[in-house]
């Protein structure tokens, strides 16, 4: 006992080489009536993920109508011309198949998983979904409802609220992006079944929309099944409209979003940032992974480590096909709300002022190679993997290639992608707090103009 208590403790073991990865294999092809198809053979386990993306997104939206992609994409499980919602449901569970439909800012989404034996009955009835909603009033009026109520339920909850509001800041008010991804009270209030019906018939069409099949199944059957459940749909819609990056200002500015007695203040800083196609994108994904994408990022080491001002501070760019907003976010005590903007400030114009070093840029194109492998292990999560490469039309071989183009990059890349895309002259700062507390802390910072705001809702 005495001679293992005074040995050394053995030599941490180091870390071995990365064990190579290659991305399921696919075929892609396109139907008569235009639809792509996308098949994965993944024959790990005995199901089969079908994935419908179409070209429906927020950004499809006819102005006015703002709210009536997410509307539509719900309301596709909530009825079809051979039954209702709940019938459609219960065949859906009987066959022990899970369903799910949303939109986002570029598409919207029809997705299901089942067991392999039940693939043919229940992609059946994934086809009856797409082909055949009806919209039913009623439903439609209790997903507007549903909307209606979390826009409510934002005026209350600091941290939902300064998202909804950051973008409202830094983008052009005429862009889409400043307005609510699922849309505002004023819209969502006014969409009716009509506009689903109808924003359905001019954007579900086949000559945008593309089926993958990832599981259980082989590429000439899944071809097949394709065929048989979605050949006949028919229809042609342009590509929906990029939406403007346009900012709302080309200096600093400072909002103050007022919460009484809100206990903590919630932070946001940024500005318009790149789209998701964009050359430099794996140089500013290392950067970002540096500066505040990671637990061991600069920004969450100086806000929660150095300083105890919040449990977590991080930032982003939130990747779209048009350019989406770069965000340095936190929740932080009320009194010490300006303090952490100015070191958040701080960081970002280090990392573009001085290389990062070569343990940071290991670190981070070591995490980044290290997990990719791990977030494909599903056939839901291959075939949305899938779905981003039609989405952003990226190269096929864009997986095989990724943990390569991430160790290429350099510590002069980084320091030049954050000279070029952070842009601290033109950040907006965003607080949500009690203005009793805050106002004179960041006034002060002389950050730039400051406005305050009411709590409106978005």
């Amino acid at each position: 006992m005495s001679a293992s208590r005074g040995a050394a403790a053995p030599p941490r073991p180091v870390a071995g080489a990365p064990r190579p990865y290659q991305f399921p294999s696919f075929e892609r092809v396109a139907l008569d009536g235009g639809l792509g198809v996308i098949v994965a053979p993944v024959r790990v386990l005995p199901v089969v993920t079908a994935l419908l993306v179409t070209d429906a997104g927020a950004s499809a939206e006819p102005a006015g109508r703002e709210g009536i992609a997410n509307l539509t994409a719900r309301g596709l499980l909530e009825g079809t011309a051979h039954r209702d919602g709940n019938a459609l449901t219960e065949a859906f569970e009987r066959l022990g198949a899970s369903v799910a439909s949303g939109a986002d800012w570029d598409v919207a989404s029809l997705g299901m998983t089942v067991l392999r034996p039940r693939l043919t009955e229940a992609l059946s009835l994934f086809g009856e979904v797409v082909l055949e909603p009806v919209f039913p009033a009623r439903e439609i009026a209790r997903l507007r409802a549903e909307r209606l109520a979390d826009l409510l339920q934002l005026r209350t909850e600091p941290r939902g609220l300064a998202d909804e509001m950051f973008s409202r800041f830094v983008y052009d008010p005429r862009s889409r992006y400043a307005r609510p991804e699922d849309g505002g009270a004023e819209t969502v209030s006014t969409l009716t079944r009509e506009d689903a019906s109808r924003f359905f018939g001019e954007r579900y069409r086949p000559s945008v929309s593309t089926l993958i099949l990832v599981g259980d199944v082989s590429v000439s059957e899944g071809i097949t099944l394709a065929q048989r459940t979605l050949g006949g749909w028919r229809g042609v819609a342009d590509p929906s409209a990029v939406p403007s990056g346009a900012p709302a200002r080309s200096t600093r500015g400072v909002h103050l979003v007022a919460k009484a007695d809100a206990p903590q203040s919630e932070r946001r800083g940024g500005d318009v940032g790149l789209p998701r196609a964009h050359p430099d994108y794996f140089p500013v994904l290392v950067m970002n992974s540096i500066l505040g994408g990671l637990f061991s990022s600069r920004i969450n080491l100086n806000l929660r480590e150095a300083h105890a001002y919040t449990y977590g501070a991080f930032s982003g760019f939130a990747w779209r096909r048009g350019a989406g907003p770069f965000v340095a976010s936190s929740a932080v005590r009320s009194d010490v709300t300006a303090d952490a903007a100015r070191e958040m400030i701080a960081e970002i114009e280090r990392i573009r002022a001085e290389p990062v070093t070569a343990d940071e840029l290991s670190l981070a194109t070591s995490y980044l190679g290290g997990v990719f492998p791990i977030k494909y292990e599903t056939t839901d999560a291959i075939a949305r993997a899938l779905a981003a490469l039609v989405t952003y039309a990226l190269p096929v071989d864009y997986f095989d290639r990724y943990r390569d183009n991430v160790r290429g990059v350099t510590r002069d890349d980084v320091q030049r992608v954050a000279q070029q895309h952070l842009h601290p002259d033109a950040l907006q700062l965003v607080v949500v707090g009690d203005p009793d507390d805050v106002r004179a802390p960041i006034a002060a910072m002389e950050f730039g103009p400051l406005v305050e705001h009411a709590v409106e809702q978005p």
